[in-house]
């Protein structure tokens, strides 16, 4: 097999072995699921050290015959193959790392699963083949099947392992994603009727030089092109998700298991990003030119809309929830301001908050499984309790605010950059959802940390009645982050301070892939 079909793959064989095991045995399901997600973890920082020491990630690539289309007559010859092609390059080696880091500690931290442990870490390998494949095809007709891997396995962790209202969050999230995979395919099947190719290097060439073009099956006129695009853009703002296609995201981010929550706002919600560079501007330069001031305009709107509603909430996974919203909207301001410092920073936030979020989201696992709730009105006093817990609490927050030194920062600055150089006016508001962030991270993990809520914190873990002096009752005793948690909070904090303090550890392999991208759009 190679090198990136086993990196994809590798997953499999702990679904293999742990079909073998007795459901009983939870022990045993328990460390095969998390040693399977560790294979393709060393390939891709194998990938990644190699790349920084001149490695061609091209001669990775692979290609071969798959499905043989045959008595197809608006085919060419050529076409009647679809092959099997994966490929990668700087983009994809970056949220191809970030997938296999995150699957990893998703996996440790899964240990706060109580029941059916056997199903569950079946589909969470089947959803980290889903996203590795997602990143590393090299054709769309891969690209959607791996996406479609990751939509079956996210709707069956969330309907079967979330919380109280599950169903309702696995179906929301099914439809609107469902409809974005719809969306996507029609573009799909047009792109390859009228072009013959799925292949994405192929497609570039076809849609751009103006000889290959000649040669295409059907014409691509100018107003297809937009259409084409406006539909791939609709169906990646749906999973990124842009206000106002953002309600099924908060509900899944609240009913999800937070190890589950960890790879969907960690990775899932970042395929959005990728889709919109790989197919968006490298496909449609020309045409995204057109599409980018309201691209822009609709990142301000979601910084904006996801800060205030964030500021509202009383309950730590909605203000963690509408952050998200908040915080991809960063990604679609860098995006639409169309140069290179805005992509770079549309790509830096993304893998920025993905171990932000995935952060936040083992933390409040912690604490949903430790004391039962997350409501911020129920909580404090935490510095006391769970020192070290509340050091970890308190590291996230400032990343979610961006502060300097962190991987939060590099991305907004960069991003917002990018756009005040193109829409200063534009920028200047966004910038505005910056300090709402401020306001609402530390507000809320500081009532939580350090607020007087004691009455309330110890009735909500029954250590006393509401009468009982406080002078003849302890202090809570509730349990500090052990190894198998503090393990990967301390990993993903050493990233997030490596990416903040080194940012070249991200510019240094999208280099070449941005160098690229400024040519087509002739910057």
């Amino acid at each position: 097999m190679s090198f990136l079909s086993l990196l994809v793959f590798s997953p499999l064989l702990g679904i293999i072995l742990l079909a073998f095991v007795r459901r009983t045995d939870t022990k045993t399901i328990q460390w095969l699921g998390t040693a399977a997600t560790v294979p393709p973890l060393l390939l891709a920082l194998f990938a990644f050290i190699q790349s920084g020491s001149g490695f061609r990630l091209e001669q990775l690539d692979e290609s071969y015959d798959w499905v043989r289309l045959a008595n197809l007559p608006f085919f060419t010859d050529a076409a009647y193959v679809i092959r099997y092609e994966l490929g990668i390059d700087g983009l994809s080696l970056l949220f191809i790392v970030l997938t296999a880091v995150l699957g990893t500690l998703a996996a440790v931290a899964s240990l706060l699963i109580k029941v059916e442990k056997k199903g569950y870490f079946m589909w969470l390998l089947a959803l980290e083949i889903g996203m590795l494949g997602v990143f590393a095809a090299a054709n769309f007709i891969w690209f959607f099947l791996f996406l479609e891997v990751t939509l079956v396995a996210m709707f069956l962790l969330v309907g079967k392992w979330g919380g109280f209202e599950r169903e309702r969050a696995a179906y929301g999230y099914l439809l609107y994603n469902g409809l974005g995979s719809a969306l996507l395919l029609v573009v799909i099947a047009v792109l390859v009727a009228r072009t013959g190719t799925a292949n994405f290097a192929l497609l570039h060439e076809t849609l751009h030089n103006p000889v290959a073009e000649g040669q295409l099956i059907a014409p691509l006129t100018a107003e297809a092109r937009y259409w084409l695009l406006g539909g791939l853009l609709l169906a990646f703002a749906v999973k990124l998700p842009a206000v106002p296609l953002h309600r099924w995201l908060v509900r899944v981010h609240v009913e999800a298991p937070p190890p589950v929550v960890m790879l969907h706002a960690g990775v899932l919600l970042k395929i959005a990003t990728y889709g919109m560079i790989r197919f968006g501007i490298g496909l449609f330069p020309d045409e995204f030119r057109a599409f980018a001031g309201a691209i822009a305009v609709l990142g301000v709107i979601n910084i904006l809309y996801g800060a205030l509603l964030a500021l509202r909430q009383r309950e730590l996974k909605h203000v963690l929830a509408y952050s998200s919203v908040s915080h991809m909207g960063v990604v679609l301001v860098g995006l639409g301001a169309l140069n290179e410092a805005g992509i770079q920073g549309a790509v830096f936030q993304s893998v920025a908050h993905g171990l932000i979020a995935a952060l936040s989201f083992l933390l409040v696992g912690v604490l949903a499984n430790r004391i039962g709730t997350t409501d911020i009105h129920r909580l404090g006093g935490l510095a006391k309790a769970m020192p070290i817990f509340s050091g970890y609490l308190l590291t996230a927050a400032l990343a979610l605010l961006g502060l300097p030194g962190l991987a939060g920062f590099v991305g907004e600055l960069t991003a917002f950059l990018g756009l005040f150089e193109t829409k200063p006016t534009l920028a200047a508001a966004g910038a505005l959802g910056l300090i709402f962030a401020a306001v609402y991270s530390l507000r809320a993990i500081l009532d939580i940390t350090f607020g007087h809520t004691r009455e309330r914190y110890e009735s909500t873990l029954g250590l006393r009645g509401a009468k009982e002096s406080a002078a003849s009752v302890s202090e809570p005793r509730v349990i500090d982050l052990q190894a198998k948690e503090a393990v990967p909070a301390f990993v993903l904090v050493a990233l997030i301070v490596a990416v903040g303090v080194y940012p070249q550890l991200l510019a240094e392999p999208l280099a070449t892939v941005l160098e690229t991208m400024m040519n087509g759009l002739g910057g």
